[in-house]
């Protein structure tokens, strides 16, 4: 029933939302934009040229969206040297499901991070295909990221099963015919359409097995 099981990174292996939300408030406070009560929820899952955009014009930052990513992803880059926040455990959990399934990894992340985060927790090896929705037409909820890891895997979607944290990331995962295991941060929940969507609803990773994946491709 499953021939490969598919991470995102931000959320689910690496507690980096609450850097990415850290770092762009700082950079919309400082260049005369204003953040607004639903700008994170809206950034999950959106790609660089998304997101970059977005806080250039909708937000009013005083940047092109060139300079804003530029700028963002190297502030990032510079936390990431310091530290990469390694999801307790995720590293363990990531191993025990590639020694059952190929491994996948589609995430919102510049590659630039991906690599590092990747390189930083010794992963780096466990996944036969990695991108980043910079290398994609749309981010998610667009479902072109997982379609594409899908496809460079040599797997079919539909015999997926995509392990998510955010609204917009089960979205994606759900419109790429894959069954999804959600692990909603805890400062931000799913909506509810997006619970709705997931097969199996986890409290953390840790508490994914191959047992619980198993579960999840014959919901």
């Amino acid at each position: 029933m499953v021939d490969a099981v598919l991470f995102d990174l931000d959320g689910v292996l690496v507690d980096s939302e609450p850097v990415w939300e850290e770092v762009r408030r700082a950079y919309v406070a400082a260049h005369g934009g204003t953040w607004q009560p639903d700008t994170q929820r809206r950034l999950m899952g959106m790609s660089t040229g998304e997101w970059a955009a977005y806080l250039s014009g909708e937000l009013g930052v005083d940047r092109s969206a060139e300079q804003v990513a530029t700028e963002v992803v190297a502030e990032m880059t510079r936390r990431y040297a310091q530290r990469v926040p390694l999801i307790d455990d995720a590293d363990a959990v990531v191993r025990r499901i590639a020694a059952r399934w190929p491994l996948g990894l589609a995430s919102s992340s510049p590659t630039r991070l991906i690599a590092a985060a990747l390189d930083a927790t010794g992963l780096a090896d466990a996944f036969g295909a990695t991108l980043s929705t910079e290398e994609t037409a749309r981010g998610k909820p667009a479902p072109d990221v997982w379609l594409a890891v899908a496809d460079r895997l040599g797997v079919d979607p539909a015999r997926c099963v995509a392990v998510e944290d955010s609204s917009n990331g089960v979205r994606s995962a759900a419109a790429a015919g894959m069954r999804v295991v959600a692990v909603p941060h805890g400062s931000y929940p799913l909506d509810a359409d997006a619970e709705k969507l997931a097969a199996v609803l986890l409290p953390a990773i840790d508490a994914l097995t191959p047992e619980v994946v198993e579960h999840a491709a014959c919901s």
